[in-house]
């Protein structure tokens, strides 16, 4: 709901600040006062078109800022939320700014935004309606809104758009996984050859390091055994000048002395020789170990020529070919399943379109239904508005194609305003006195069920007059009851309907022309309502049938 509305320096209002009750507030003012300057302003904190030429004259910008209420608009709430946009739970703040340089800029909540986005949120919270081609009843989109919500429907349409939507990102899925297994079938015949040639290989975990050591091993075996039996001749030989030998006899010359000072002495030679003693066997059991065998070294270096292939051939280094093995293994593994992949997403996504089937067409039988109920209503509310001849049609046409977002056909209000006049799309056939009419009517009949809190109607009473006009009031006072309603008029019996009345005035001043807005007191609208009764000159009569009018409505 519309709460607040400050506009400053927009076209001939230099600064207005209005406040709006929550039912039916009529906005009149003679003809060129300026009435639809409001509504025009209102619409800029929607997301209409900006241009530099709409700030006052003296002025370098324009700056509007409309204040709604969300508390009862689930879907403005929600919307909010989900961009982080939520500043109070009970209002939102729309605000535009136009400067002479021709920039246009949004906000929400003091959050930059973009035009689009508030437009989209602006449909969320008012609908306008007018004689202009913009208006969203024209659009296709909001007639099967206002039929879905009609029928109480909404909850089973919003059902089917998200299963549409699981539909679409299946089959996506399912695309993406056909395409990566179509652009793999090469890669999968090159893994499938590496696969099996490092499966003949079977190169074991550390295996080119120890086949490494045992070439190195193999290689240096005779060499080896040579120099450890010399070294082993050299400990243990009777030569005299072998290092057993000489410690023996250094032993014994030096044992029979009779001095305490010679026994450390005589510990570490005889230490010496044990160590020298150890030393040989271990050399002796060393030399038992040496393997001289051609035969061996030369199958050893064989595998390790054919695991160097493989790791050159690859570019990597021969200790990193298990964790290869292990890599491709994966991959062919995962090519494998996407291919399984397939065959479930290929099921998933038939048993998702076979639900959507039979959830649109069970939606498509509650549309025909809830489509009659309302084409007898509406033509009903338009017999009452003078237009008895109207015939107000609902046209549910197949859609060709899979699927689609909101079912199985479009919804499109047809309008033939005359006898014996072929059905039409609403912008073709309606004139703009009509098309204001037959808004009410629908608005009317949809009241209960609408979403929108807020409904602007802009000279929803132009081409009519007496008992019609009186039924223009009625109804706009009736549809207050569901919904805040904006109306500017120029019929007395819509204007004695009010709950609010404002008054649109202009002031030619030397210094220009500027344009106010006045909230009247209940004398007020009285005499407001004469003066459109009677003119410029007010008169005892004209102000008694005004005072008649008004009471009348108010009851």
């Amino acid at each position: 709901m519309l709460t607040h509305l400050t506009i400053s320096n927009f076209t001939l209002v230099q600064a207005l600040d209005l406040s709006f009750g929550s039912a039916m507030t009529v906005v009149t003012g003679e003809t060129g006062a300026g009435k639809s300057i409001m509504l025009d302003a209102l619409g800029l904190t929607l997301g209409d078109r900006a241009d530099s030429n709409l700030i006052a004259t003296a002025a370098n910008k324009a700056e509007i800022n409309s204040t709604f209420s969300i508390a009862e608009s689930g879907r403005a709430a929600d919307w909010l939320r989900e961009r982080d946009l939520t500043d109070d739970e009970c209002s939102v703040i729309l605000r535009r700014v136009i400067t002479r340089d021709g920039r246009s800029r949004g906000f929400i909540n003091g959050v930059p935004t973009t035009i689009s986005d508030m437009k989209i949120f602006g449909n969320l919270l008012i609908d306008i309606h007018s004689q202009h081609e913009h208006q969203s009843l024209l659009k296709k989109e909001t007639q099967r809104r206002l039929l879905d919500e009609f029928g109480n429907l909404t909850r089973e349409a919003t059902e089917l758009r998200q299963l549409f939507s699981q539909c679409q990102t299946c089959d996506k899925r399912l695309q993406d996984l056909i395409n990566d297994i179509d652009e793999q079938s090469s890669r999968l015949q090159l893994l499938s050859y590496q696969a099996e040639e490092l499966a003949e290989l079977s190169i074991q975990t550390s295996e080119s390091e120890q086949l490494e050591l045992e070439q190195k091993q193999l290689a240096n075996a005779e060499t080896t055994l040579q120099k450890v039996q010399e070294a082993v001749s050299l400990c243990t030989s009777d030569d005299e000048s072998s290092p057993l030998s000489s410690l023996s006899r250094a032993l014994n010359l030096i044992s029979d002395l009779d001095d305490e000072r010679i026994l450390p002495i005589l510990d570490l030679l005889s230490s010496s020789r044990i160590q020298i003693e150890e030393a040989t066997n271990d050399l002796e059991h060393y030399a038992q170990g040496c393997e001289v065998n051609p035969g061996k070294l030369e199958l050893v270096e064989s595998r390790l020529g054919k695991i160097y292939d493989i790791a050159r051939k690859h570019r990597i280094q021969p200790a990193e070919i298990p964790e290869l093995e292990q890599k491709i293994g994966q991959e062919l593994a995962a090519i494998a399943h996407g291919e399984d992949g397939v065959d479930l997403l290929t099921t998933e996504l038939a048993s998702l379109k076979e639900n959507y089937r039979e959830r649109a067409t069970d939606l498509s039988g509650k549309r025909r239904k809830v489509s009659a109920t309302l084409e007898i209503q509406v033509s009903k509310k338009l017999a009452e508005l003078g237009m008895a001849g109207a015939k107000f049609q609902i046209d549910l046409k197949p859609i060709s194609g899979d699927l689609n977002a909101n079912g199985l056909e479009d919804v499109e209000f047809l309008i033939s305003a005359n006898p014996g006049q072929k059905p039409g799309p609403l912008r073709e056939i309606a004139s703009g006195g009509e098309l204001s009419r037959i808004s009410l009517a629908i608005q009317v009949v949809t009241a209960n069920t609408s979403s929108v809190p807020t409904l602007v109607f802009d000279e929803v009473d132009v081409g009519v007059g007496g008992a019609v006009a009186e039924v223009v009031g009625m109804l706009l006072r009736e549809l207050a009851r569901q919904a805040q309603i904006i109306c500017v008029t120029h019929l007395p019996q819509v204007a004695a309907q009010g709950h609010q009345h404002l008054v649109v005035t202009k002031d030619n001043q030397q210094a220009g022309t500027k344009i106010d807005v006045e909230v009247l007191s209940e004398i007020e609208k009285v005499k407001e309502i004469a003066r459109m009764l009677g003119g410029v000159e007010m008169t005892d009569q004209s102000l008694a049938h005004a005072q008649e009018m008004f009471a009348s409505a108010q009851k």
